[in-house]
């Protein structure tokens, strides 16, 4: 039996489908980001406001990590062990952004219980890129 620092299909799965999540987290930041006011006014009353005060340090953690998470699904696809501590960043500043939504805002009382649910995924997902990529290290499949 050979060893081979070649990665499995799967590795080449997750990879991919890290790179769409995160392309799907480049878009809703940028939805967000440049909601126009129009948008924002055929919004319920209830999502407007939470949209609206939106604290700065909020959007700039969500860019930070859509945008790492993106660079690092980019890394991991290149094979390269920097993928590790970009998903590092990302996930600091995704609990710095669940932690307002969770916690500081009201989005649990607009969304309902289901409004919970995203914000922990994102979470998860986040924690699994970082352990994943530290695995593919260890394995010998990233340079």
């Amino acid at each position: 039996m050979t060893n081979s620092n070649k990665p499995t299909t799967l590795f080449w799965i997750i990879a991919v489908a890290a790179l769409i999540w995160n392309c799907l987290g480049v878009m809703s930041y940028i939805g967000q980001a440049f909601m126009t006011d129009e948008v924002k006014a055929a919004l319920p009353k209830a999502e407007r406001v939470l949209y609206e005060n939106i604290p700065t340090w909020v959007t700039a953690a969500f860019a930070i990590a859509v945008f790492a998470g993106l660079l690092g699904s980019i890394f991991l696809l290149a094979r390269k062990k920097a993928a590790r501590f970009v998903f590092l960043i990302s996930l600091i500043a995704i609990l710095a952004q669940m932690s307002y939504n969770l916690f500081m805002s009201r989005a649990a009382e607009v969304y309902g219980p289901g409004g919970v649910v995203m914000p922990v995924m994102v979470i998860l997902i986040g924690v699994f890129l970082l352990m994943y990529s530290k695995k593919t290290i260890e394995k010998g499949w990233m340079s």
